[in-house]
């Protein structure tokens, strides 16, 4: 009997295994039709329409592409996932009582929007690190930027640099202006409270500080990885 048992753990350990990487690979080529969070939004706000619609990369503005590296992991040309310094930090940061600071790279958030749900128990960020891994090693820098720009939310029932750019702004994400592609990166962190278009207070002082890393970090190629200066 425990023979028997621990074959069928075995089996549906492998056959997990084996899904996911074809998943992922199957992903690297084919557009994401929607995500967990997207399901998960619909039952929660029945009433609420989905605005998402999938675009190329080069349909998407230069300067979205950089602000939100900028925003959210400016040392997402260099790492394989896992921004170990920034996680460092965020300990350090953590341990002396102030707000609770995250180190999720792009890579991290792209793995969980595409795969998986919200949440911060441990086998959560178990998997989330299984699939982060897993993208870093079958997909390219670009074609994670791509997907993680094409499925993080950015507004109430906004997923996608195209539904962003319409709903805030009324044009195509390819024509997206640097202070346009910076105000949507600001409201990043939480995209159902702030608003890219008016911006708060907030939103704007966010807006500005990544306009300015924007410059600082001048022209980006994700086939030839820098180091970047915070």
């Amino acid at each position: 009997m425990i023979k028997k048992i621990f074959r069928f753990i075995a089996k549906v350990i492998g056959w997990f295994f084996l899904i996911t990487f074809l998943l992922v690979l199957l992903f690297k080529w084919i557009p994401l039709p929607f995500t967990p969070l997207m399901a998960i939004r619909y039952f929660e706000h029945s009433d609420e329409e989905i605005k998402h619609e999938w675009v190329p990369i080069e349909a998407i503005s230069k300067n979205l592409q950089l602000a939100v590296i900028c925003s959210e992991d400016q040392n997402f040309e260099n790492h394989n996932g896992f921004d170990f310094e920034a996680i460092q930090k965020a300990i350090e940061n953590n341990k002396k009582g102030k707000r609770v600071r995250g180190a999720s790279t792009i890579s991290q958030q792209t793995a969980k929007n595409a795969f998986l749900w919200p949440g911060r128990n441990y086998i959560r960020k178990g998997l989330e690190a299984y699939f982060t891994f897993l993208i870093e090693f079958l997909w390219s820098k670009e074609r994670i930027l791509e997907v993680y720009l094409n499925s993080i939310e950015m507004g109430k029932g906004v997923y996608g640099a195209q539904a962003a750019a319409q709903s805030w702004f009324g044009k195509d994400a390819l024509n997206l202006s640097p202070s346009e592609a910076a105000a949507i990166a600001a409201i990043l962190p939480n995209p159902r409270t702030y608003r890219a278009n008016p911006p708060s207070n907030y939103i704007s002082q966010r807006k500005s500080w990544i306009t300015q890393q924007m410059k600082f970090y001048g022209e980006f190629d994700l086939n030839k990885p820098k180091k970047v200066k915070k």
